[in-house]
C-alpha cells in the first residue's frame, strides 16, 4: 500500500468516525430529560423507569401485528371502563423518531403514518398513541375528540419547527416555549430523515401545511436539513402551484444551502449510507442537481451559521470557517434578509440563547440583531 493510499485510507476511516460520532451525539441531545414541556405550556413528571421500559418495548413492538382497525384509545380511567377491545390502551412512544412522518396536526395533537408498514396513527400532546390504522380512522377519532371535548379551532399564527437529519422534534425544544411566550402555535415537525429522500420528506409537510385551518399566519425556524426540506417543499406540484399565501418569515440554522464539503468526504462510505439513508446522499456540494434547483423562498428569511471566527473554523478537514459539520459559505443563501453568525456547533445550534433571541427578533421585527441595521445576503446577477 503506498504513502497517498495509505494516507486516503486513514482520511476515509476519521471521516467516517466523525460523522458517526455528530450521529451519536445528535440522538444523545434528543433524548427528552427533566420535566418535560407539553404543547400547552404546562410541565409534565419525568417517564418513571418502568413506564420506559414499557415505551422502549411498545416502540419495538410492530403495531400491525396487534390489530388491523383503528380503535380510540381513552384514558386509563373511567374512559376505557367496559371495552371489550384487545388493545385498547394508551400506548406511550418516542414521538415518531425516523420510522414516522407527521401528516396533520392539530393543536398538540398529530396524526403520523409508519413509513414501513404505511398505516397511521393519533399521538396526543404527550406522544401518546390514542388511535391507529387507517388516515380515514385515525382523522375520524380526532374529530370524535375534538367534538366531546371541546377543542377549540386553531387560529392566529403558527410557527413550524424543523428538524435537521438524525434528529427529531425533540432537538428544536429550547425554541418552543419562547415562541408560546410570543403567541406563536407552535408546531413541532417530525419526518423519517433517514429512510426517505428529501423530495418524499417535503410531501409530509405540505400535508401538516395544509391540515393548519384557521391558523392565518406561518413562519419557520428550521435546523441544518430542515431548511433544505422547507425549500423542497416549496416546488411547485399539481396539488400546490404556489407557495401558501399564509407564509411569513424563515429562519435558517446552519442549513447547507450549497450542499456540505463534509458530506463530499463521507458519502462513500457505507457506515455514513447506513446511518443517513438517501437523503444523506442528497447533502453533497459538489455536483449536485438537486441542491442547485431548489427554490429559494419568495418571503423574508434569515440565515444563523455557526462559526468559531478563525480561517479555519472548528473543522481540520473541511476549509474555512465552519460550525464543525456545515462551511459558513455553505449556509449564505442569496436573498436572504438578514444574517449572521454565531460561535456555536452545528448540533446546538438551537440550543444557543443568542441564536434563540436572534430567530425570535426575525420572526418578530424582521432582523436578527438589537442595534438597527441589517445584513442581507445579495441575490446574484
Amino acid at each position: 500500500m503506498g504513502e497517498r493510499t495509505r494516507w486516503r485510507w486513514g482520511f476515509d476511516r476519521i471521516a467516517a468516525c466523525a460523522a458517526l460520532l455528530v450521529a451519536v451525539i445528535a440522538l444523545a441531545e434528543d433524548r427528552p430529560a427533566g420535566r418535560r414541556p407539553n404543547e400547552s405550556g404546562k410541565t409534565r413528571e419525568p417517564i418513571p423507569t418502568w413506564c420506559q421500559t414499557q415505551q422502549r418495548q411498545a416502540v419495538a413492538a410492530p403495531e400491525s401485528l396487534l390489530a388491523r382497525s383503528c380503535q380510540q384509545c381513552h384514558s386509563a380511567d373511567d374512559e376505557n371502563a367496559g371495552s371489550t377491545m384487545p388493545f385498547n390502551a394508551p400506548l406511550p412512544t418516542l414521538g415518531g423518531r425516523q420510522l414516522w412522518g407527521d401528516v396533520r396536526f392539530f393543536s398538540g395533537w398529530r396524526v403520523q403514518q409508519n413509513v414501513l408498514t404505511k398505516h397511521f396513527r393519533l399521538l396526543d400532546p404527550g406522544d401518546i398513541r390514542r388511535a391507529w390504522g387507517t388516515r380515514e380512522e385515525c382523522d375520524a377519532v380526532l374529530a370524535d375528540i375534538r367534538r366531546t371535548r371541546g377543542l377549540p379551532p386553531m387560529s392566529g399564527k403558527a410557527c413550524l419547527l424543523i428538524h435537521g437529519i438524525s434528529r427529531s422534534s425533540k432537538s428544536m425544544a429550547p425554541l418552543a416555549e419562547p415562541l408560546r411566550r410570543e403567541g406563536y402555535l407552535v408546531v413541532p415537525f417530525d419526518y423519517p430523515s433517514t429512510r426517505l429522500s428529501i423530495e418524499e420528506s417535503a410531501d409530509y409537510l405540505r400535508q401538516v401545511v395544509r391540515s393548519l385551518e384557521g391558523v392565518d399566519q406561518i413562519d419557520f425556524v428550521v435546523h441544518s436539513m430542515g431548511g433544505l426540506l422547507v425549500r423542497s417543499s416549496l416546488a411547485k406540484t399539481a396539488d400546490a402551484p404556489e407557495p401558501d399565501p399564509r407564509y411569513r418569515r424563515l429562519v435558517m440554522l446552519g442549513v447547507p444551502n450549497h450542499g456540505a464539503r463534509m458530506a463530499d468526504l463521507v458519502e462513500r462510505q457505507p457506515l455514513y449510507r447506513l446511518i443517513y439513508g438517501r437523503a444523506g446522499g442528497q447533502l453533497v456540494g459538489r455536483a449536485n442537481p438537486f441542491i442547485t434547483e431548489l427554490p429559494i423562498p419568495a418571503f423574508e428569511f434569515a440565515v444563523i451559521a455557526g462559526a468559531r471566527g478563525t480561517a479555519d473554523g472548528y473543522n481540520p478537514l473541511i476549509p474555512g470557517d465552519d460550525d464543525g459539520t456545515v462551511r459558513v459559505e455553505e449556509t449564505r443563501l442569496p436573498g436572504a434578509t438578514d444574517f449572521m453568525t454565531v460561535p456555536a456547533i452545528h448540533s446546538f445550534l438551537m440550543n444557543n440563547p443568542a441564536v434563540i433571541d436572534a430567530s425570535l427578533r426575525f420572526l418578530k421585527e424582521g432582523q436578527l440583531r438589537s442595534e438597527p441595521g441589517r445584513t442581507p445576503i445579495p441575490q446574484g446577477p
